[in-house]
């Protein structure tokens, strides 16, 4: 489970992600929180709009039906791959879904079930992408605008820590619909992976310059081995000269069975930075939804593969800032 990101960070990871980003009217202020919550989030939802032409749907998907009241999303990506933002809070887009899916999203779990129950509201835990296409089979999918959805899934999934398995179609959440047609959603996901394995671009009038600002030598603190965890080409960054947290325990500590009010702390402060896989919780017992917790942060930090498995590494534990307790 997920804080919602506030509009100026949304925006942030959009772009940093390489996207073309416009503000439509007042989308910070404009959404439906006032008829149900908004939060935890757990995923990105993809839709198709069933309509043409950027303006018109950009209009609609702001100010919705009179049968339903916009945000009908939080972002449209058009034909061209620029994603128009309309909403910033609870939207109506994914309607009723089934709860299994939810669980699934939550879980990262490798298979999606079934979509075949009504019962989970998913407007308050899904991010939603309305994407301008007929949704008739025949309106083409250019390449740019495939490549707008998987930079904006993937912006949101690095913001939170989450991996691919977090971003589904609305066709696998709610029974009967289709979208988005023409989209095969583990195709999406394996590209949106591929995405996540590297950096983030940057900015599309950046520099250049590399975003990650990783040390390829692996020359860097950490790089001569010993096990610290996260990888050996990310430099650790400086200590605070009077630091108010818990100095690295070791990756020892975490271990089955492990119990200790730093484990709690740590807990809590993962859940505030958006990366809480926590059901119950957390607690002083080191358990799975820890360490699926701390992997949705060490992905976040950038890390991929064996240093984002879950066990604590010295540099993502002294970014985490975990309180002394």
């Amino acid at each position: 489970m997920a804080t919602a990101l506030t509009a100026s960070k949304l925006i942030a990871a959009l772009r940093d992600e390489g996207l073309v980003v416009h503000e439509v009217r007042n989308w910070r202020q404009h959404n439906r929180n006032t008829k149900g919550r908004w939060g935890p989030l757990n995923g990105v939802m993809i839709h198709h709009t069933a309509t043409k032409g950027t303006d018109s749907s950009v209009d609609l998907c702001y100010d919705g039906r009179s049968d339903l009241p916009g945000p009908l999303c939080h972002g449209v990506i058009d034909k061209q791959g620029e994603v128009h933002l309309v909403g910033n809070g609870r939207a109506n887009h994914a309607g009723l879904g089934d709860r299994d899916v939810l669980r699934a999203v939550v879980n990262e779990d490798a298979e999606l079930p079934k979509d075949n129950a009504a019962d989970t509201d998913g407007n308050r835990h899904f991010y939603g992408f309305e994407c301008i296409n007929l949704g008739d089979g025949k309106d083409p999918w250019p390449e740019e605008q495939k490549l707008a959805i998987e930079k904006a899934a993937a912006a949101i999934c690095r913001a939170h820590g989450w991996s691919e398995r977090s971003v589904i179609g609305h066709k696998e959440w709610q029974p009967g619909k289709v979208d988005p047609r023409g989209i095969v959603m583990d195709d999406l996901r394996g590209r949106i992976k591929k995405r996540l394995a590297k950096a983030a671009e940057g900015p599309p009038d950046a520099d250049g310059t590399d975003a990650g600002g990783t040390d390829a030598g692996g020359s860097g603190p950490g790089g001569s081995g010993g096990g610290s965890g996260d990888g050996s080409t990310r430099p650790v960054p400086p200590k605070p000269q009077h630091p108010p947290y818990e100095s690295f325990p070791g990756r020892d500590f975490f271990r089955a069975g492990a119990r200790s009010p730093v484990i709690t702390a740590m807990g809590a402060r993962l859940v505030a930075e958006g990366c809480g896989h926590y059901k119950d919780g957390p607690g002083p017992e080191w358990t799975e939804a820890d360490r699926k917790s701390y992997a949705a942060w060490q992905r976040k930090n950038g890390f991929r593969g064996k240093d984002a498995d879950g066990a604590p590494g010295q540099v993502s534990w002294e970014r985490l800032h975990v309180p002394k307790s």
